[in-house]
């Protein structure tokens, strides 16, 4: 008979992991400050979205099983991404299907995979103490986030406890950035479009920050921002709340 998990492990995806690794040390922070003794697996890989998005089924739920036997002794796995804790809940139990045994354990662990604002909130009902970001911030809901998970007053209710921090409006604000991940390869043209309109609204919102849970997003919005010459920068949730 196998444990029973305990712990909580941080689940850092692929793009934070390559790319914005001080989004996963502002993770861990926020957890630790939270009071969460977190654990980092080393053994960990990517969640198997893009294959999966792709079509290539085979590839993701190779990957699925290895996330499986990762995280299945942790009681809670806590990611800084919409997108991966959604490709977990909601669509690892789709890929394993064809086999009950492995459907049925990635059942267990979608019920313990959490966005890390999620998690915050609805299962610790942190209230972000002690951080500190005195700048003019908007929220950009993620789509995976807002969509699959349904967070959507979570982020904000942790960004209003920041010190210091102004939150501003967002217009048209549930519109997706235009990212979508092999969407913004296939579909440059309808893509960029998107990415325009969603800037306008940034830029009319007077924020110096845009911020989100997927850097994702943040990357495609990033880029926009700075081919435009804004002074708006970008900055995923975490580094805010681990700000001091």
């Amino acid at each position: 008979m196998s444990p029973e998990p305990s712990g909580a492990a941080l689940f850092i995806t692929c793009l934070v992991d390559h790319l914005f690794p001080h989004v996963g040390d502002a993770a861990f922070a926020v957890l630790r400050r939270a009071g969460v003794d977190v654990i980092f697996p080393r053994e960990q890989t990517c969640c198997g979205q893009v294959a999966f998005n792709d079509g290539f089924w085979p590839q993701a739920r190779t990957m699925a099983v290895r996330f499986l036997e990762t995280f299945e002794p942790s009681a809670a796995i806590i990611t800084p991404s919409g997108s991966c804790a959604a490709m977990v809940r909601e669509f690892y139990p789709r890929v394993l299907r064809d086999d009950p045994v492995l459907a049925a354990r990635a059942a267990a662990v979608a019920h313990r995979t959490y966005e890390l604002s999620e998690y915050l909130v609805n299962v610790l009902g942190w209230d972000t103490a002690g951080a500190r970001f005195p700048h003019r911030v908007v929220y950009h809901p993620s789509c995976h986030g807002l969509r699959a998970l349904g967070i959507i007053e979570q982020p904000l209710r942790l960004l209003r406890r920041v010190a210091g921090l102004e939150l501003r409006p967002l217009r048209n604000a549930e519109e997706c950035c235009g990212f979508g991940g092999m969407f913004a390869v296939k579909f440059e043209a309808l893509s960029g479009a998107m990415l325009e309109a969603k800037l306008r609204a940034v830029e009319e919102s007077g924020a110096e920050f845009v911020t989100a849970t997927d850097v994702s997003c943040l990357m495609h919005l990033d880029g926009g921002l700075r081919r435009r010459g804004s002074d708006v920068r970008t900055i995923h949730l975490a580094e805010i709340l681990a700000a001091q």
